[in-house]
């Protein structure tokens, strides 16, 4: 019996169908399990709830999309299978969204060292976790960060399924357009995922290794890469019998351990952890036992030796290669890092500017535009931390961001206050590497100037004060609210991902006038424009960008700021 061509297309939709149920059923988990228990008890103060926030990003907007669009989409679609054999135009309304996947890939590595940190600071937040793992029959023994990367592996597998799709599809099929289309602009979307995608395997086997170790060590952190495993015999120091053990090797360390008797599968102890940084791997020669190599670090010495049931010849040459090519990988980077900056890292003054830096006057950021440092990010104070302007740039620092004098040109060479950023470049020094970036610390004028709409409103969750805030709608994230303190803030305080949210515009007699709520699950978001017109314009594009569309900029910006009336308060002494 031979498939045609159409049952074969109606068994690719199926496992699409089949794929996506069992996908729905682990952001369920993730959303409404995992995330709403942490969350239920953030909210008692056991630890901070912005911790819990940034671990699952906007997971639950990519939850919504997928159980109240895609899925009912599809099984819709399989029940009219008959009359209508297609699915390129459903995978068609999946395009848009690819935007959420880049929010939640770029979030990941914060995500897992967030979820590591606060496991071992926290017993609470560790035992919820845990009680999850054990009790949920749909956990299947695995941990959060397995699937927590579930949606990190998951545009791949739409692009595989509709590639399979497209070579049974005749050249002819009405399908075939959307289908190309669709493939198209979800290829692009896998392409920019596969580094997430290594990240994600390596992640996998670094969770295998943190089990297989009693999850005692360390290791599970998204700048720790696996390179190599195995096992190899430790020649003895003081006499020459030969011991078994196991080795781990990663980009920046290796893990010399001793195997230990477990009916669970293998496990191990680790006995030494050696740096990459200063090790060097030799080969040695042993009349008594062949295929031998010392490994010294910093931290010992080891005489090994390889052993294989097939060729330890080549397995010693295997291990001197895995050696020799971390080691080398490592000083490169160490290299890199000394003497230049990374490709591509951001830096506070660019390239262009820093030539010009302190030949000519600033454009000073006015006080009033920020409400924290704009090179440290703690927030500003009357009394403790005050505002203060760097001379070289004219950003807004505090006073131990500007606590550096250096002569400036344009001042005909007085002594001037500046920043540590700017004291480097006009010192000559350059910029040391800074920390990663997290996903909230971006830069609210970088919004502005490419925003869909932006400006002041009035903002309240839960029973907290109200507060004026900068709220910005990007255009490279359509569906994404920032809120900041102040215009020219480098932090924003919070995102909101406005997928799946509802919209109430009705005034309640407790809140101003021009009020509207954005409310999902039991988290409500309150706001207040200066005037019903300004209201209406951000309510047209909320409406929009609710529904997963991404909405027009209005003709006139809301923003309500007119820079003519912001009088400059500088407190510089």
């Amino acid at each position: 019996f031979q498939e045609t061509n159409e049952q074969k297309l109606f068994n690719i939709a199926s496992e699409l169908l089949h794929t996506e149920k069992a996908y729905v059923a682990r952001l369920n988990l993730l959303d409404q399990v995992f995330c709403a228990k942490l969350m239920e008890e953030a909210n008692k103060g056991t630890f901070p709830v912005d911790v819990v926030k940034n671990i699952f990003s906007n997971i639950s907007s990519i939850h919504t999309f997928h159980s109240q669009f895609l899925l009912p989409d599809l099984e819709k679609r399989m029940g009219e299978w008959t009359s209508t054999p297609r699915i390129g135009d459903i995978l068609q309304k999946l395009t848009p969204f690819l935007k959420m996947y880049g929010e939640y890939v770029k979030n990941f590595d914060t995500a897992m060292e967030l979820l590591k940190h606060w496991t071992d600071r926290s017993p609470q937040f560790k035992a919820i976790i845990q009680e999850i793992q054990q009790s949920q029959e749909i956990c299947g023994s695995l941990t959060l960060q397995h699937h927590m990367l579930e949606p990190v592996q998951r545009v791949p597998r739409y692009e595989m399924l509709l590639k399979d799709y497209l070579k049974k599809l005749s050249e002819d099929d009405p399908d075939r357009r959307d289908a190309e289309k669709s493939l198209e602009i979800i290829a692009m979307a896998a392409t920019h995922s596969n580094s997430a995608i290594r990240k994600s395997e390596n992640l996998k086997k670094l969770l295998e290794i943190y089990e297989m170790l009693g999850e005692e060590e360390d290791i599970v952190n998204p700048s720790n890469e696996f390179i190599k495993e195995g096992h190899i015999l430790k020649l003895a120091a003081r006499n020459t019998s030969a011991m078994e053990r196991y080795l781990f090797l990663f980009n920046n360390m290796l893990l010399y351990c001793v195997p230990k008797f477990s009916l669970g599968g293998a496990k191990y102890t680790v006995r030494t952890r050696i740096g990459i940084d200063g090790m060097k791997v030799l080969e040695t020669t042993n009349e008594d036992y062949p295929h031998t190599f010392q490994v010294s670090g910093k931290e010992r010495i080891l005489e090994l030796q390889a052993f294989s049931l097939f060729s330890s010849e080549q397995d010693k040459a295997d291990w001197l290669k895995a050696f020799q090519e971390t080691i080398e990988i490592f000083q490169q980077k160490n290299e890199s890092f000394k003497n230049a900056l990374k490709e591509g890292e951001e830096v506070s003054v660019s390239v262009a500017r820093s030539a010009e830096l302190g030949k000519r006057a600033p454009r000073w950021i006015r006080d009033n535009e920020v409400t924290m440092c704009m090179k440290c990010k703690e927030p500003f104070n009357a009394l403790t931390r005050r505002r203060h302007h760097c001379r070289a740039c004219g950003y807004v620092v505090c006073w131990k961001c500007s606590d550096n004098k250096v002569a400036l040109e344009y001042d005909g060479n007085k002594i001037n206050k500046v920043c540590k950023d700017c004291f480097s470049i006009l010192k000559g020094e350059g910029l040391t590497e800074g920390k990663k970036k997290g996903i909230l610390e971006i830069e609210a004028a970088q919004f502005t100037g490419s925003s869909i709409m932006c400006g002041f409103l009035q903002y309240c969750e839960r029973n907290k004060p109200w507060q004026k805030v900068w709220c910005v709608i990007p255009k490279k994230e359509a569906v994404v609210l920032y809120l900041y303190g102040a215009p020219q803030d480098v932090k924003a305080q919070c995102t909101i991902p406005l997928l799946g949210y509802s919209v109430d515009d009705s005034v309640r007699p407790a809140d101003p006038a021009a009020s509207f709520r954005l409310s999902q699950s039991k988290s409500i978001h309150s706001f207040a424009a200066e005037s019903e017109e300004i209201k209406q314009r951000w309510l047209k594009v909320i409406r929009v960008a609710v529904t997963g569309e991404e909405p027009e900029s209005p003709e006139t910006n809301g923003s309500g700021l007119d820079n003519n009336n912001i009088q400059e308060t500088s407190t510089d002494s």
